[in-house]
């Protein structure tokens, strides 16, 4: 079965399931939300903006109390930008200028850029501002509520219209349409029945320093080809705190582990005492994964929706919150089965159409990436293309996927390396257990320790 059909198949099973008889409509007094968001993340924030601003009674329901931290580096490209609410002012840490790339602590090369590349923010300002901004839309915010399950039939259902959201505390709000953005472990994914192809391990310190170190970080940030097949760390300043961190493949917890101590320590920053530590797991959809369910939406992470070669998640999670905010209001207008299930299908097909021609070429990316870290590493250190195709990206100009297909130097590239990656021993959709190659230093060693490059 296609994707589309499984995602039409998806719809049209829930709604079905949401057909059985009820008592004939909400008991009296008992409110119907039009649209019910579950997680205040970007995505979920992003989706109840949406919904909200096109006059619809909008609940968001976050387990947390806000703001509250989450595991993630903070970095706003030009797509996070470009996909904020209107007049939303970035709380931005710092602006780079400038890119350290190195590999796996060798051949350090500095490249620099007179515009700003992208932006810094710490994740509990930039999700409650973001909340706030859906509040001030018309949007109804609840915390500390724990969502146990949605159910689209069964006698909490009272009509074919609508879904039941079953609190932990036995509470249950009835909602026209449901948007799942609870996070890479979500309950709503579950009851979707999103499938996840690629799930990886991220460690993370947040490191106060003194004000000499941080005016060595100001406006540049590190990031490092890691050791592990796939794996890679980074640096990004935010005022007087490093924030550091690394990411591989899950299985592979000791020695990513042993990554982030190592990298730490190679940076001179092992005496400073972390703030936090904390890890997180990210995960991938595959390609035939649902969207939906019935009058449920997943978007975010609980999609499994982020880019798989650089894990990017904050301008999937915007972009996706706010096609899912925007569709659910179009399903919770759905006066019957057919238009829910057209409703569903053409929100995966944008989902689709964009995010997922750019998750495509992010596993092309990574599965080259796997096999041939010291190469990329050189063309991006070495060659102006592929720094000027890293800079627009960054800044928004382009994507991944419409660097590829806007360029044919890129794509005959692309293709190249992918006729060259052995994946005859099993390896995945995302090029997960290709064993690196002996002579990857040889392949980077031409670019020296220290050198700079401006553009």
């Amino acid at each position: 079965m296609s994707s589309e059909n499984a995602d039409a198949g998806a719809a049209e099973d829930g709604v079905a399931e949401a057909g059985a008889d009820g008592p004939g409509g909400p008991a009296e007094g008992q409110q119907v939300w039009d649209v019910v968001v579950v997680g205040a993340g970007p995505a979920g924030a992003s989706a109840a903006y949406a919904a909200a601003v096109a006059g619809r009674r909008v609940l968001l329901l976050e387990k947390a109390e806000l703001p509250r931290y989450k595991t993630c580096g903070g970095g706003i490209i030009g797509p996070s930008r470009d996909a904020l609410p209107t007049g939303f002012e970035l709380p931005l840490q710092d602006r780079v200028h400038a890119v350290t790339f190195q590999l796996d602590g060798r051949f350090a090369r500095t490249r620099r850029s007179r515009r700003m590349l992208f932006g810094l923010i710490n994740r509990p300002e930039f999700d409650a501002q973001l909340v706030e901004h859906a509040q001030k839309a018309g949007a109804e915010l609840r915390t500390g509520v724990t969502v146990s399950r949605v159910e689209q039939h069964g006698p909490a259902v009272p009509d074919r219209r609508t879904v039941a959201v079953v609190l932990a505390d036995g509470e249950t709000v009835l909602a026209r349409a449901v948007v799942g953005a609870d996070g890479s472990a979500s309950r709503i994914g579950a009851h979707v029945g999103v499938k996840l192809g690629q799930v990886d391990l991220g460690l993370e310190a947040e490191i106060p320093v003194p004000a000499s170190v941080a005016e060595d970080w100001k406006g540049r940030v590190l990031i490092d080809w890691g050791p592990l097949p796939g794996s890679y760390g980074w640096v990004f300043p935010k005022g007087d705190t490093l924030t550091v961190g690394v990411i591989s493949a899950r299985g592979e917890g000791a020695a990513t582990k042993r990554y982030l101590e190592d990298f730490i320590a190679r940076l001179g920053l092992a005496g400073f005492d972390p703030a936090i530590s904390s890890g997180h797991l990210t995960r991938c959809r595959t390609d035939d994964s649902p969207l939906s369910r019935g009058r449920v939406l997943v978007c975010g992470d609980a999609a499994g929706l982020l880019e798989p070669w650089t894990r990017e998640g904050i301008s999937f999670a915007l972009r996706s919150g706010r096609l899912a905010g925007e569709w659910a209001v179009r399903i919770a207008e759905a006066g019957d089965a057919v238009d829910t299930r057209r409703q569903a299908l053409n929100y995966a097909f944008a989902i689709k159409a964009g995010l997922g021609v750019e998750m495509a070429v992010g596993r092309r990316m990574l599965a080259v990436f796997e096999r041939r870290p010291g190469l990329l590493h050189a063309a991006i250190t070495g060659l102006r293309p592929a720094w000027r195709a890293f800079s627009d990206i960054t800044r928004g100009s382009t994507t991944l996927a419409g660097l590829v297909r806007g360029s044919g130097f890129a794509h005959r590239t692309l293709d190249m390396l992918d006729r060259r990656i052995d994946t005859s021993a099993g390896v995945g959709p995302a090029g997960r257990g290709v064993t690196p190659r002996k002579d990857e230093a040889d392949e980077a060693g031409h670019v020296e320790a220290g050198d700079v490059e401006t553009s």
